[in-house]
């Protein structure tokens, strides 16, 4: 993982673009909570759950002053059919440059069956309304993390 993306450091700044068209900036998100979760693949197992357990706890996240960005590196015609078909309440960017995945620090070397390849960790941040990263869960695991994120948010 990069050094400076660390508790308390401030977020790298983006600028992607996103489902359904327009871009999405950490700049939008001034002043605000921020969830940022980066996830491998769309439409497949893991990053489904992920995307409707966010999606599910959208109106909790609002009510705890928090918005949630999932971030890729799917084309964005992927994000919006992915979006669609499991009607999810969150907006999904895209960064097929790999850009922001790099400033993040979750563009890496995995290895699967003994092979191994260039691709995205899934990590979650909480920026906080400073732009300073809160917290970071690395290597998450799906089940139950969108609460534990919610309750960290609500804490903030």
């Amino acid at each position: 993982m990069s050094a400076k993306i660390a508790a308390g450091r401030k977020a790298p700044d983006f600028s992607l673009p996103r489902d359904g068209g327009g871009q999405v900036s950490l700049a939008d998100f001034k002043g605000k909570k921020l969830v940022l979760y980066f996830y491998p693949k769309a439409d497949t197992p893991g990053c489904t759950i992920e995307a409707k357990d966010f999606s599910r706890l959208a109106p909790a996240f609002a009510r705890a002053k928090t918005a949630v960005l999932g971030v890729s590196a799917d084309p964005v015609k992927k994000q919006d059919r992915f979006k669609a078909k499991h009607d999810l309440a969150i907006p999904l960017a895209s960064d097929e440059t790999h850009d922001m995945l790099n400033a993040y620090g979750v563009w890496a070397e995995k290895s699967m069956y003994g092979r191994t390849y260039m691709g995205i960790l899934r990590n979650t941040y909480l920026i906080g309304p400073d732009g300073k990263i809160a917290q970071i869960w690395e290597k998450v695991k799906v089940a139950g993390h969108a609460e534990e994120v919610l309750v960290a948010a609500k804490a903030l």
